[in-house]
């Protein structure tokens, strides 16, 4: 749908008339053309005319050819001045219909697009902007790249050979690969709402549905982070920084990233539809990333915590997934029967963090993504309800 005011004022005849003839083609290829114009030779040219009152009223509605039998008059000048005495015309009614013009017609049916037709073009248009834009592709593309080469300069090989472990690196290449989905999901999230909400306010009006907006986020963003969360683990797999596995551990830990990855990403689309402008965005990164390192329980085992650190860990999403991957690779068998004697003493540290099986925390990280996924939906629909009632009251 194509909106245009006034788009031929000002144009010599020429360049008016080939403006239109591309107008009409649009329109014959299927684009619907609304414009504004007090040129009186484009009315001719329309399938329809609206014409309006100095009040905004509707003083006439159909096609253009009755227009000036409709108010009695011979030139469409002289059906401004019928209008502005305020004659009106109800229903214009075609030439070889006029027998029929107090026939009142039937009503025409308000064809609403589903739930699941918006979810899928909502979808379509999020995934042709990310495509459009280089730069946004760069960064997704190179921020997993910087990340697996940073991981690959920081750890050594070998942290779970059972014959000579490093229970310590192991802990942390869990706590990292955590902290990874966790970053990417994030950063991933936060501008993705915060950049559209005016477009989103009167697509609203329009009969947008919240609900197929936030989820069509969810399904145009996650299969990236899904590829980035493959990319993490078989390049730390190649490089010998996790252990030579079965299909059944590399599952977990994959099942693991995702979701922590889906939890962050519902956490930054959350973040992103509670702030007003993009800055804001930008500056709620450090404020959600920093308890997720501090309260994970990777660099401070939850045992060890006061009973408040211990309450905070609970609504940390970091906390669920370091504790999944780590039980998914099996650290507790690995520290309790490695070679390396400095396993029991982490072992007694981290208590039954990773004595759980993993498929408790992938519970909790998809409740904690429904969760702030329906608090999104609860924040748009109210910024929308009330940009609605700023216009009307033109505050």
């Amino acid at each position: 749908m194509l909106f245009l005011d006034e788009p031929t004022s000002g144009l010599d005849p020429v360049t008016g008339a080939a403006l239109l003839r591309t107008l009409r083609a649009l329109a014959e290829d299927g684009t619907t053309v609304v414009l504004t114009t007090h040129t009186l030779a484009d009315l001719l040219r329309g399938d329809q005319v609206v014409f309006l009152s100095p009040d905004g009223e509707v003083a006439y509605a159909g096609e253009p050819g009755p227009l000036c039998g409709a108010f009695g008059v011979g030139t469409v000048e002289e059906v401004y001045e019928a209008v502005a005495q305020g004659v009106r015309v109800e229903r214009a009614a075609p030439p070889d219909d006029a027998h029929h013009a107090d026939t009142p017609s039937p009503p025409v049916p308000v064809r609403r697009v589903g739930a699941l037709r918006q979810w899928a073009l909502l979808t379509r248009r999020g995934t042709a902007l990310l495509l459009h834009n280089r730069l946004s592709v760069a960064v997704l593309a190179g921020s997993p790249v910087m990340i697996v080469a940073m991981f690959a300069v920081l750890f050594r090989a070998g942290a779970f050979d059972r014959a000579a472990p490093d229970p310590g690196s192991t802990a942390m290449i869990m706590f990292w690969i955590a902290f990874g989905a966790f970053f990417f999901g994030l950063t991933y999230g936060l501008l993705q709402i915060c950049t559209e909400l005016p477009v989103l306010r009167r697509e609203w009006l329009a009969g947008l549905r919240i609900g197929p907006y936030v989820a069509s986020k969810l399904t145009t963003m996650l299969p990236v982070l899904a590829v980035a969360d493959v990319l993490l683990l078989v390049v730390l797999r190649a490089l010998d920084r996790l252990p030579a596995a079965g299909w059944g551990t590399y599952g977990s830990l994959f099942v693991s990233s995702v979701l922590a990855s889906a939890a962050a990403l519902a956490l930054g689309l959350l973040a992103s539809a509670a702030v007003t402008e993009p800055g804001q965005a930008t500056l709620m990164l450090p404020l959600l990333c920093f308890p997720q390192v501090l309260f994970s329980g990777a660099f401070v085992p939850v045992p060890r915590m006061t009973g408040a650190g211990e309450a905070i860990s609970w609504a940390m999403t970091n906390r669920w997934a370091f504790e999944a991957l780590g039980s998914g690779v099996g650290l507790e068998s690995l520290w309790r029967t490695g070679a390396s004697p400095l396993g029991p003493p982490l072992l007694d540290s981290y208590g039954d963090s990773f004595g759980h099986p993993a498929s408790r925390g992938w519970l909790i990280l998809a409740g904690f993504a429904v969760l702030f996924l329906a608090v999104t939906w609860a924040v748009l629909v109210r910024k929308c309800r009330e940009g609605a009632v700023r216009s009307r009251t033109g505050r």
